[in-house]
């Protein structure tokens, strides 16, 4: 078939730059009914080196140490954004204003004003607006809204969603943005706690209030003596103070409803990627692990009491998972998720409606966790209305 070229560009190179990078050259490999082919033109990275490493990698025509270059390029239409969160506002105001269409990672800001100032660049610009809320892509994941959404569990009373990491637990961890009030904002709550509020959105619905609390465990560390990339360990260095959290606890209240708890922490030793969540309802429950993307554990039926749950493999009817794998049982990653992702963007561009995680979204993800630093400053519950 016939397929238009589409420019696309990446602005931050590190590792979720790479995926994106990666998510564009796959695409066609597993939706090629998409009716453009996406075309690496630019990359953008402010490290020395690190652009035209990109460049010579992948392919992209073109490297730069300033993003601005990719907002005048006329052969770009669409740009990933996965530079530092105190870079999302002014890179994804500047290039929607631009024109390009944005795949922009979460939280889009370091708070609620710099994610509607995002929104309202691109909603005035035209342009279509993606986040990076990739778990919601999971198969399992859709499964279990359909379940949810069918009334199989009945009506949804209590749920429980958690983010265990390790990757901040050890004291040699290097003092890089992600712990900087004015470059990373939040600590765990941008990072892990927002796709823990994008679940329960998507999943149970919106939030009417909540309480929360936050702890720092881990209160300096050392600085970097150059570029980093990913979490890195910097022992030995002049040693400064962690500014934001470490962990989070929040019980929140639904509009259904239903009463959810919700933690997440950077620094849970002996956890690695421990993502996921337990619904239960008047008829049943549903719970996913991530470390285990392709099952559901599901309890339905009319016995209540002593009701078994049985571990359910999802297959090719389960979301996107058919462009993926042929038959159920077999395992999808997570660089998968991030090529739905990449389709759905694409397609809301070629269709001119959204598709998958929005700007939105990502609105209501960061008032929400607005409301938890509030909360925590208060000791009191919070309204989101």
């Amino acid at each position: 078939m016939s397929r238009e070229t589409f420019g696309v560009a990446v602005a931050g190179f590190g590792w979720m730059g790479r995926v994106h990078t990666q998510s564009y050259l796959r695409v066609l490999h597993h939706y090629p009914q998409l009716g453009v082919r996406p075309e690496l033109v630019a990359v953008a990275d402010e490290v020395p080196g690190r652009a035209a490493e990109a460049a010579d990698q992948y392919g992209f025509t073109t490297a730069t140490l300033d993003w601005r270059d990719l907002a005048a390029d006329p052969r770009i239409r669409a740009v990933s954004i996965a530079a530092p969160n105190f870079l999302h506002r002014e890179l994804g105001v500047a290039l929607a204003r631009a024109g390009k269409h944005i795949w922009i990672e979460k939280p889009v800001g370091l708070d609620a004003d710099d994610a509607r100032a995002v929104a309202a660049a691109a909603r005035e610009a035209g342009v279509q607006g993606a986040v990076g809320f990739n778990y919601r892509n999971a198969p399992a994941v859709e499964a279990a809204r359909e379940l949810i959404t069918a009334g199989e569990l009945g009506t949804v009373t209590h749920a429980r969603f958690r983010l265990f990491s390790d990757y901040a637990a050890h004291p040699e961890g290097a003092l890089t943005w992600r712990f900087e009030r004015a470059r990373g904002g939040s600590g765990v709550l941008g990072d892990l706690a927002a796709h823990g509020i994008d679940l329960v959105r998507h999943l149970l619905g919106d939030i009417l209030s909540l309480v929360a609390d936050t702890a720092t465990f881990v209160p300096q560390r050392s600085r970097p003596s150059g570029a980093t990339a990913g979490h890195t360990r910097a022992a030995g260095g002049e040693l400064g103070p962690v500014e934001n959290e470490d962990y989070v606890s929040s019980q929140l209240r639904l509009a259904s409803g239903a009463r959810v708890v919700l933690e997440a922490s950077r620094v849970a030793v002996g956890d690695q990627n421990n993502y996921g969540f337990e619904i239960h309802g008047t008829r049943g429950a549903v719970s996913w692990d991530f470390r285990r993307m392709g099952e559901l554990a599901v309890s339905v039926g009319d016995d209540y009491q002593d009701q078994p749950r049985r571990t359910v493999h999802v297959g090719p009817a389960a979301g996107d998972y058919a462009a993926f794998q042929p038959g159920s049982g077999i395992a999808m990653g997570y660089d998968d998720l991030k090529v739905i992702e990449a389709y759905r963007f694409l397609r809301s561009i070629i269709e001119t409606k959204p598709y998958g995680a929005t700007l939105d979204d990502a609105v209501h993800s960061a008032v929400a966790l607005d409301a938890m630093s509030r909360s925590v400053e208060s000791g009191a519950w919070v309204s989101l209305t």
